[in-house]
């Protein structure tokens, strides 16, 4: 019975109304077949979807009008924020700043074991190489920790230390003092005091009751001459570091090749009340540099032998030039 009503409503007459048209605001004709719920259909035909929520028009004029639209919540924005917020610690651990663990003793007191430093990581991008004093992180350059044990992380730390918020615990890594860098001859006789091209340094990092110095017969009484593209790096428990000293039978003879080096540690990040930079000492800025006075005026003298040869010649020129001018009338 609905359908004909609905047919009725859409313009499909039958065959008794055709040529007699009904005046919708009459009664109906004798014979109509009217559906009980006709006026709902009435209502209905005026505006079919308001029981349906606002339709995807609405939205769009919204937009276009400029209304603000609805707010993403909270839990939908969430994980995009995490997945930034990776990204972003893995390009900062990769170019920028790296967290290393101090894993022994051999730094101290300037690092204690657990310590967690910030290395810069930026600076070798552009070219910048190790200086004399620096605190540095490098690889393993020939198998120095083969005695050290390796911890075994679980795979949250491993996940942590990938984007750079943990130290990592699988590289092998060492860090110690640049006290050499190439061209440099470092020398150690008895218990010190350490030389770099013949000047002493005055080593106030050293350990306390340690000396710069070790007497023994396994490297540390020493006089070596460090290859350019090559550093030699000592710790500051000068008697507790295997450091370059101990490692001259490798095939670097105990050098550390620049190209393995990660950074400098720059921050004592942890624990807080440890927290501190890590400066370069005062006696490597005494000029550490191989250059003799003779060799300074050396440098110097031929710009000096230059301008006396040369300006004899100008004057006489410009005399000749002026001789030659004929004069004004």
């Amino acid at each position: 019975m609905g359908d004909v009503a609905v047919g009725a409503r859409s313009g499909h007459d039958g065959e008794e109304h055709r040529g007699h048209p009904v005046d919708p605001s009459g009664p109906a004709p004798d014979g109509a077949v009217m559906s009980g719920n006709s006026d709902f259909s009435a209502a209905g035909d005026e505006n079919p979807q308001d029981e349906q929520g606002p339709r995807a028009e609405d939205e769009t004029t919204d937009r276009a009008a400029g209304r603000p639209s609805k707010p993403r919540s909270f839990w939908k924005e969430l994980p995009i924020l995490v997945g930034i917020a990776l990204v972003l610690a893995l390009l900062i651990k990769t170019f920028l700043v790296q967290a290393f663990s101090i894993p022994s003793d051999s730094m101290q007191n300037t690092l204690q074991q657990g310590d967690r430093v910030l290395v810069d990581k930026l600076t070798p991008w552009f070219g910048s190489e190790p200086e004399r004093g620096e605190v540095v992180v490098f690889h393993d350059p020939d198998d120095w920790l083969r005695d050290e044990p390796t911890p075994t992380p679980n795979p949250v730390q491993k996940v942590l230390s990938w984007i750079g918020l943990m130290p990592s615990a699988e590289e092998k890594d060492l860090i110690k003092r640049v006290i050499g860098v190439g061209g440099d001859t470092v020398q150690c006789k008895g218990t010190g005091p350490l030389t770099v091209n013949g000047k002493a340094l005055n080593e106030p990092y050293v350990y306390p009751g340690n000396t710069p110095c070790s007497q023994d017969d396994q490297g540390g009484t020493f006089k070596v001459k460090v290859p350019k593209g090559y550093i030699w790096v000592m710790g500051d428990h000068r008697q507790n570091s295997r450091d370059s000293r101990y490692n001259q039978s490798d095939k670097h003879h105990g050098m550390v090749p620049v190209d393995k080096v990660v950074g400098r540690a720059i921050v004592k990040a942890w624990p807080i009340n440890r927290w501190g930079t890590l400066p370069v000492p005062d006696t490597f800025g005494q000029g550490l540099d191989q250059k003799s006075s003779a060799a300074a005026s050396l440098t110097v003298a031929p710009e000096g032998v230059a301008v006396a040869a040369v300006l004899p010649v100008a004057v006489w020129r410009r005399r000749r030039t002026d001789h030659a001018e004929p004069k004004k009338r």
